[in-house]
């Protein structure tokens, strides 16, 4: 409302233009008419004065306007008319057409008070949501344009008002799947403006299925060579991805990445590129980059990075990155993209030392790309773009690291000088007369040094041929040369960090830097004198360099033990001095600028001074180094004590490490050993199952052919044809014949050996017959005997059941030898026919053939049949030896029971001797007698007393 007390009654307000009556009436005209036509006439007007009078128009007209947004919704002309009137009055891009940059704050502040005011009631907000519901052409676009402005104007209040309006982005959603392309166009920059920094409005376009509807909308207008529409589709896409992790997600989740690959197929001409392709290009690289940025967290960025290598996604970038034609921009921002799918991955770091450039002979990309960063012709930004894709190549890298510093070590450099290696054409960098090359070179050597003590090792063995005739010196030491030969600031930055690099964490290398006499009196001297701003960094560098030799000094050389460096220290600079000079290098504002992200980014190359992994180098060694100068020598050896245990500790823990890695590996490898025996055990079940039923068929078959066979041989018979054999045929004929015999002859073989079994069957018939007989004339003395009998004459009617069962099966035998001696008498005319004629029937043939197939499967049978027999009659012999042990023991025991009963015959008759002398006694001493009959009874209840007490003996 100051506002507006300002432009009413400010120094402007004076006589005013004409037009200022003009739009009083139509207010009042918009305000009081009842006719729909006169307030439709009266709007129309108000917008053809609003574009000049843009000012009065909105002061006197807005709430007018709103009004008839309220009430006339049915009429879409007066809407539409009233909707481009408030969008000329609020928006800022006719006006800016028309005004001069020095008024272009006061147009901003005019545009954003009228949003503040048409935004101070949100129900104008939400009333213009519905609106934008509309199909109708005239109602919908202004209304997207108009909430556009609004964005653009008071992004931040007016996304709050859409957020909470119920179903508020979604209705915006729509508007991409408006078949008008104006609509849809104008849709895509509205939704530009509402996803500006807002993260939960991104999640709900996002799961809107935006990412969906735009790539449609890219790929529909031709992907990198689209226009406009393309460019805006792509920012929105950045809006909705960068720094939103769950957008990140879920856009890989989706498969997205994939779709991104045919953007940049790029022909053999890439001449001629259009400025709209190259910003298409350009933009599309970014989002890449930005699914890929060191920022986002590890997990979401190395996802991504593998799916960008499985889809083909870095094959593609980097065939841009080799080809020819492509314009400078474009190849410096594919650089930097591929450095971030590469940077920490493990895999797409191997595929990406892989590649080679399409040159004569062919030469690795890395080599070709450093060709570049020591190429002081080449632009600045491309040697940048460079070194940061050497650094993301090296990063967490080791077997990469291994490689490059393996070209400079003397085993391995090309003694022919054909190819140049990467190693080479670092040490020309480190050494040429660029300063930029050096620091690049020197920095892009301590990143293949970072946190590996081996390579830091190999490096000391590096010898280099300074001039001809001069021995070599060790690269070690042509660095420290160059150092004291005072060259530029950048050059002297860019050594003293990659000797800083070298040195710490290696105590090897701190002996030899040492070793050089001239070495720690430069340091002391640089550090103690008193030099400009320009010199302060490399005077902290150097005290950095000092203080790396004092804490990782492992004391072997006696002159230059911690102790000693430190007295050298208090008593040549000062500790206070030392410390203060150490801390330029924090303090610097270069340095900050490299701590914040991986990419060297810089405005110019005089600002090209610091790594953004050396200043993390400079965090961790900066506090220990303070300490350590000023710690005593008590203090050290306790240090050094406590240094070794962890040292032991760090191996022991490696060791497991490597044996817990080691074991996972087997585990793997036995993981996918069960994972293939499993597979194959279930194809080879499958396998089995398709072999029984199909042996499950051929026995089916065969027992239909047999039954077929049966019948043909019948009807053979009964016809007595003749037919035709030939050479072939016969031979099979004779052999099958020869079978035949030989079958005859052990069929004649099994009959007598069944008669003599037969025979001795008869044998134990007629004995248990016998044995039957004795059983009755014993039966009253022995009963045991009897039971024993029972069971022997069940074992008889066994195996006299096994024996009709075999006299069966020989009868069928025989039957079937029977029918195989007709086959043989049907064969052998045909055998004497074969030569008599010459021709007979090709199915006669076929049928002659499959009889003899089945004589051969019944042969086969036959056999089969012969040894169930030879098992039977095994069993039966096994059989017959049982019985005939057990007929001797029957045999013995009868014979026992005949002696018991002959000698029980004789006592009796012994008996009857005494009984009858004693009644002769008694009679003669007339002692009556019993009867005989009496007595009879008598001897016989004797008799059965006298057998009861043998059978108890």
């Amino acid at each position: 409302m100051n506002f507006l007390r300002g432009v009413m009654g400010g120094p402007s307000a004076g006589p005013q233009p004409s037009g200022a009556d003009t739009i009083q009436k139509l207010c009042d005209r918009v305000a009081s008419s009842t006719l729909l036509d006169d307030r439709r006439d009266a709007v129309r007007a108000l917008k053809s004065l609003s574009k000049k009078y843009r000012l009065e128009v909105g002061i006197q007209a807005m709430e007018h306007l709103i009004h008839v947004l309220q009430t006339d919704r049915s009429d879409s002309e007066i809407i539409g008319y009233a909707l481009d009137t408030l969008y000329n009055v609020i928006s800022n891009d006719l006006e800016e057409e028309e005004q001069e940059e020095n008024s272009t704050k006061q147009v901003d502040d005019l545009g954003s008070q009228f949003t503040e005011i048409f935004i101070k009631q949100q129900e104008n907000v939400t009333l213009l949501l519905t609106l934008v519901e509309e199909f109708d052409f005239h109602v919908r676009w202004p209304g997207v344009k108009l909430l556009t402005s609004l964005l653009k104007q008071q992004g931040p209040q007016v996304q709050q008002i859409i957020l909470v309006s119920p179903m508020g982005v979604s209705r915006l959603m729509d508007l991409l799947a408006d078949s008008r392309e104006v609509i849809r166009n104008d849709g895509v920059l509205l939704l530009q403006q509402l996803t500006k920094s807002n993260a939960a409005i991104q999640k709900i376009v996002a799961f809107e299925n935006a990412f969906e509807r735009l790539l449609d909308i890219i790929t529909e207008e031709g992907n990198s060579d689209g226009g406009i529409v393309v460019e805006d589709c792509l920012l929105l896409l950045q809006n909705l991805l960068k720094n939103n992790n769950s957008n990140q997600n879920f856009f890989k989740e989706g498969s997205y990445i994939q779709r991104m690959k045919p953007w940049f197929e790029v022909g053999d001409d890439n001449c001629g590129w259009s400025a709209q392709k190259v910003t298409n290009l350009h933009l599309m690289l970014q989002l890449v980059r930005v699914l890929v940025s060191p920022t986002n967290p590890p997990g979401a960025t190395s996802s991504c990075q593998k799916a960008m290598f499985h889809c083909g996604l870095l094959e593609q970038l980097c065939t841009i990155l080799m080809a020819t034609g492509v314009p400078a921009d474009i190849l410096t921002e594919t650089i930097n993209t591929v450095s971030e799918v590469i940077r920490g991955c493990q895999t797409n770091q191997d595929y990406f030392a892989s590649v080679n450039a399409p040159s004569n002979p062919p030469r690795p990309a890395i080599v070709v790309l450093l060709m570049s960063m020591v190429n002081e012709r080449q632009p600045f930004v491309l040697r940048c773009a460079v070194l940061y894709c050497f650094q993301c190549f090296l990063y967490k890298n080791q077997k990469g690291q291994g490689e490059i510093v393996s070209t400079l070590l003397p085993s391995t450099i090309d003694a022919t000088g054909n190819s140049v290696s990467a190693g080479q054409l670092l040490c020309g960098g480190l050494f040429s007369t660029d300063s930029l090359s050096n620091w690049c070179a020197a920095v892009a050597l301590a990143h293949a040094l970072q946190e590996n003590a081996t390579l830091k090792e190999q490096l000391l063995r590096v010898q280099l041929a300074t001039s001809i005739g001069n021995p070599p010196v060790s690269l070690l030491q042509q660095c420290t040369n160059i150092l004291s030969q005072g060259s530029k600031v950048q050059t002297r930055v860019g050594l003293l960090m990659l000797l800083c690099t070298w040195l710490s964490n290696c105590s090897i290398a701190v002996t030899h830097f040492l070793h050089n006499p001239a070495n720690v009196p430069f340091l002391t001297g640089q550090i103690a004198e008193n030099l400009g701003e320009e010199e302060q960094l490399v005077q902290g560098l150097c005290a950095l360099l000092l203080g790396i030799s004092i804490y990782y000094n492992d004391n072997s050389l006696e002159n230059y033990r911690k102790e000693k460096l430190k007295q050298l220290i208090e008593k040549r600079i000062g500790r206070e001095n030392f410390i203060e000079k150490l801390g330029f290098i924090s303090k610097h504002e270069l340095y900050s600028r490299a701590a914040q992200k991986p990419q060297p980014s810089f405005s110019s190359p005089d600002h090209m001074m610091f790594d953004h992994e050396f200043t993390k180098l400079v965090k961790e060694l900066e506090g220990v180094i303070s300490k350590a100068i000023y710690k005593s020598s008590e203090e050290d050896k306790k240090e050094e004590e406590v240094k070794k245990t962890l040292e032991q500790h760090d191996n022991i823990v490696t060791h497991y490490k490597k044996v817990i890695r080691e074991q996972d590996q087997e585990l793997e490898e036995l993981k996918q050993r069960i994972n293939t025996l499993t597979s194959q055990n279930e194809q080879l079940q499958a396998t089995v199952t398709q072999q029984v039923s199909q042996i499950q068929q051929h026995k089916d078959q065969y027992n239909l052919l047999k039954v077929q066979l049966g019948k043909d041989t019948q009807h053979h018979n009964s016809h007595g044809d003749t037919f035709q054999m030939n050479g072939i045929q016969t031979e099979e004929v004779s052999k099958l014949k020869e079978e035949l015999e030989e079958w005859k002859n052990k069929h004649e073989l099994l009959q007598g050996q069944l008669k003599e079994k037969d025979s001795v069957i008869e044998k134990l018939n007629s004995s248990q017959l016998e044995m039957g007989t004795t059983e009755q004339s014993s039966q009253t003395s022995k009963f045991g005997g009897l039971e024993h009998n029972n069971e022997l004459q069940k074992e008889l009617e066994m195996l006299r059941s096994q024996i009709q069962l075999q006299s069966a099966e020989i009868s069928k035998l025989q039957m079937e030898n029977q029918k195989l001696q007709v086959m043989n008498a049907t064969a052998d005319p045909m055998l004497g026919d074969s030569g008599g004629t010459a021709a007979t029937s090709s199915e006669l043939e076929g049928r002659l053939e499959q009889e003899i197939k089945e004589l051969k499967s019944e042969v086969k049978a036959l056999s089969e049949e012969k040894e169930s027999l030879k098992q039977h009659l095994d069993s039966s012999s096994s059989t017959v030896a049982i019985l005939q042990d057990e007929k001797s023991k029957l045999q013995r025991e009868v014979a026992e029971s005949k002696k018991e009963q002959d000698d029980l015959l004789v006592l009796l008759a012994d008996q009857d001797q005494k009984i009858s002398a004693l009644k002769i006694k008694l009679k003669d001493l007339g002692v009556p007698v019993e009867d005989e009959d009496d007595t009879e009874s008598g001897d016989q209840g004797d008799e059965d007393e006298d057998g009861d007490e043998e059978e108890q003996d």
